[in-house]
């Protein structure tokens, strides 16, 4: 029987991943927990406990007497964010990664951690589109450096220790459950939001700022699939490459004004339309999809479809 232990259960990945574990594993051996308050349905559906992944003594306790089989770390400070607090954002991605692949390294009972990466590896002289699992990354933030550089820790870890660690890059995550984080790609849940409350959007990046998306579904099932491989099977311990669709939020408004039509979008690009610049236009994803046999489900227009509805039913 697996424990499972989620560190960031109440981000915007963590809040749907946890429940898909759940769901999968039984309630009571998925242990969620941040240093927030998580949404109700996390805390009443299982285990949920206050922890500081910076507390490598807190947690290396937390793992040994959960008998934690699977570790998710999921805590990080995201783009926009990381660029107003650089040497803060570095401590916490770098050092709180550390701390759980020091976990695994010396508790016999952990057998998987999954750590997530970005899109935000690759930089301003990587390929734009279709950009390559393996490629040029000389990303210039903040967050990007710190996920390249823990993707080699990553490697390190797998090949000197055998922590057996798996990473996805994720593009821009799109997610109606919970409110965005700081993140260059928040516009793409913004937008929704703001449509369906004031029926206008003033939006941080140009209109035809050209990204990557996925939608929470389909990122939670790419993860799932990856940490069910067999290890002998797993070709990348840095992270895969995975895609959604890319779009523009001039796009993203058009398919928003199919269902309210008076929709009013402005752009006023701000630092992160630099940040934006430097990222893919669109990702081959190959690896992923014929390593774990899995693919992507959802386009824009579904995408916006199920936002809207959801969106209208939450506020």
């Amino acid at each position: 029987m697996e424990k499972i232990l989620i560190i960031g259960a109440a981000g915007q990945i963590g809040s749907e991943l946890t429940m898909e574990l759940r769901r999968i594993h039984g309630n009571e051996n998925v242990f969620a927990t941040d240093i927030k308050d998580a949404p109700y349905y996390i805390r009443e559906s299982g285990p949920f406990q206050f922890l500081d992944v910076m507390d490598d003594r807190h947690l290396i306790h937390f793992v040994i007497r959960n008998k934690i089989t699977q570790i998710y770390h999921l805590a990080a400070v995201l783009s926009g964010n990381a660029e107003k607090l650089p040497l803060q954002a570095w401590s916490i991605n770098m050092n709180s990664l550390m701390n759980v692949l020091e976990v695994a390294k010396m508790v016999e009972d952990v057998k998987k951690v999954f750590w997530p990466s970005s899109i935000a590896v690759f930089g301003p002289s990587t390929p734009k589109e279709n950009t390559p699992q393996i490629t040029i990354k000389e990303p210039n933030t903040v967050y990007g450096i710190s996920k390249l550089a823990g993707e080699r820790w990553c490697d390190y870890y797998f090949n000197q220790y055998g922590v057996d660690v798996r990473s996805i890059r994720y593009p821009g995550l799109i997610s109606y459950k919970t409110e965005p984080g700081g993140g260059t790609t928040d516009f793409a849940v913004e937008i929704y939001y703001e449509a369906i409350k004031n029926k206008k959007y003033t939006c941080f990046l140009g209109k035809n700022t050209r990204l990557p998306l996925m939608f929470m579904p389909d990122a939670v099932a790419a993860t799932i699939a990856l940490m069910e491989t067999p290890q002998d099977e797993i070709y990348f311990h840095t992270g895969y490459n995975i895609a959604g669709f890319s779009s523009t939020p001039g796009e993203m408004a058009d398919s928003i004004r199919k269902y309210i039509p008076e929709f009013e979008i402005t752009y006023v690009p701000d630092f992160r339309q630099e940040i934006a610049d430097s990222w893919p236009d669109s990702i081959d994803d190959h690896y992923a999809r014929s390593n774990d046999h899995w693919s992507s489900k959802y386009d824009l227009e579904q995408t916006t479809k199920i936002m809207i509805e959801e969106i209208r039913k939450k506020i």
